[in-house]
């Protein structure tokens, strides 16, 4: 019967080894590697966040007045919270130094800008969300201050 699945060849002996090869080569991709993509674009999505801050920082306020309107905290400090930790984080990531801090800051940050300012860019939240809990469950990986500290305490301990 034609579209049936004992009707479906399997692939032939040559593209079976060459997918099981390739599967090996991207397993052994090290963390490290995974990493520097996703530090670098976290860190790009906030800072530019701060610089369009910085460039008018009135209409910043205003933002933060009319259409952000943050529970418990006034405009005025919720938007300066807010530039801090979009210029601090980003500058953490991208040297992978507190990676695990900056990333739990950051995605408190997320949150409340999901529940509070924009519920609608779940999909964007959610995958900002997802590099940072990486981040926060793995570290920045080798390639990062965090680790070069590290092992210097290690050695001295």
């Amino acid at each position: 019967m034609p579209g049936s699945p004992s009707s479906i060849a399997a692939p032939p002996a040559s593209a079976r080894r060459f997918n099981a090869r390739a599967l090996r080569w991207l397993e052994r991709v090290p963390y490290s590697v995974l990493a520097i993509p996703l530090r670098l674009a976290l860190a790009t999505v906030f800072w530019n966040s701060a610089m369009t801050k910085l460039a008018n920082w009135n209409s910043a306020l205003e933002l933060f007045r009319e259409e952000y309107q943050l529970p418990l905290i006034s405009p005025e400090w919720a938007a300066y919270l807010a530039l801090s930790v979009e210029l601090a984080g980003p500058v953490l990531l991208t040297l992978g130094l507190a990676t695990r801090p900056a990333a739990l800051v950051l995605l408190g940050m997320t949150a409340v800008i999901e529940i509070f300012v924009y519920p609608q860019a779940w999909p964007t939240h959610l995958q900002w969300a997802a590099m940072l809990l990486v981040l926060l469950c793995r570290g920045a990986g080798t390639w990062s201050l965090d680790y070069l500290l590290r092992r210097k305490l290690q050695k001295e301990s």
